[in-house]
């Protein structure tokens, strides 16, 4: 099967044509970065206007790579939430545009869930399957969420425990604004930590003394507010590289303690990185270090697969389509985005060039 993925939970317009097999034949990411640096994070209305005009091209860009285009589907997965309302509303209403033109099946994917399933994604025909047995335990980090997951099955996952307050990714953005870098933050303070010493400044190890699976950030941050509070901004490159090394130091040994302790709770020696976050170099090579000690199997997905993307959508919604699910098509959400559904299936009913 050929499955058309449509992701635009947040600040990427994002289409990808994988097969159920997770080879990813199309991968399209239309970034809003230029839009939001301005302000330092997300605006949900800008997101949600760039989505529009995003849409049409990334969708129709990603079906090009199909002999007969839209022709070749066999079915749509579409993001459903979590997100931003206005910004998944253009997801959706292109999807079921597309699913309603070409009576093609579709199905409603948890972002969350994609993510969970990335790490079975095949960047190239000639990329061998992942050899990932479940069950896994799967650490998901990113803008928006940091929580740990026990994944029997595509549709039996249990979650473990989930961050009290900031994400880890909210974490990095915050503290990057703070310290007048940029956004997005976990890029920029990855690089920089790297020529850092960790542990140049003292900082506080969030949730140190409870053993449960849950994350805290917000602390964290406060206390790196303070830190600048009392001593100004860094003055010079090593100072900045400093503070950046101690602040990640904490954020990703907080993630692998209670990812391998998740593990040991469960009995599970197969652990999983994903999301966003799961990009930044520190928690990749700490995750790899201390698992080769605790003898737990790590399985990291390549960067294009852990930051938002359609292909984790595609293959999602593929594990539905295969166990015969099916959502159905609203009419009512056609309504919001008239212009939109026009132009979705004018593309849609477009015969392939060549064709």
């Amino acid at each position: 099967m050929n499955i058309l993925g449509i992701e635009s939970s947040c600040d990427e317009t994002a289409a990808a044509v994988v097969r159920d097999d997770g080879v990813v034949l199309s991968d399209v990411v239309a970034s809003q970065i230029d839009v939001h640096g301005p302000y330092g994070g997300v605006v949900p209305e800008l997101a949600s206007r760039a989505h529009l005009a995003h849409v049409v091209p990334v969708i129709e860009q990603a079906v090009r790579v199909l002999p007969r285009g839209f022709a070749d589907l066999d079915g749509i997965a579409v993001t459903h939430g979590p997100g931003l309302v206005g910004a998944l509303l253009v997801g959706l209403s292109a999807a079921k545009a597309i699913a309603w033109s070409r009576d093609l099946p579709i199905v409603g994917v948890n972002h969350l869930i994609g993510h969970l399933l990335a790490v079975y994604l095949r960047r190239g025909e000639d990329t061998p399957p992942v050899p990932l047995q479940m069950p896994y335990i799967a650490m998901l980090a990113s803008g928006g969420h940091t929580a740990l997951y026990r994944v029997d099955g595509p549709d039996d996952i249990e979650q473990l425990g989930e961050t009290r307050d900031d994400a880890a990714g909210e974490a990095f953005d915050k503290v990057s604004k703070l310290l007048g870098l940029g956004y997005p933050g976990g890029p920029i303070v990855d690089k920089l930590a790297a020529l850092g010493d960790p542990k140049a400044v003292p900082l506080p190890m969030p949730m140190r003394n409870k053993h449960g699976l849950e994350f805290s950030f917000s602390g964290l941050k406060t206390a790196v507010a303070q830190h600048v509070a009392r001593n100004g901004l860094p003055a010079d490159d090593k100072a900045r590289a400093d503070l950046c090394a101690s602040f990640q130091r904490v954020v990703v040994t907080s993630l692998v303690d209670k990812s391998l302790a998740a593990c040991k709770r469960e009995r599970v020696t197969r652990l999983v990185l994903g999301g966003g976050v799961a990009a930044n170099r520190g928690l990749r090579a700490l995750a790899a270090e201390r698992c080769n000690k605790a003898g737990v199997e790590l399985f990291v997905p390549p960067l294009a697969s852990c930051t938002d993307n359609a292909a984790m959508i595609a293959y999602a919604g593929a594990q539905r389509l295969a166990r015969g699910e099916r959502d159905a098509l609203e009419l009512s959400v056609f309504s919001t985005s008239p212009q939109l559904r026009s132009r979705l299936r004018a593309a849609a009913q477009q015969p392939a060039e060549g064709g």
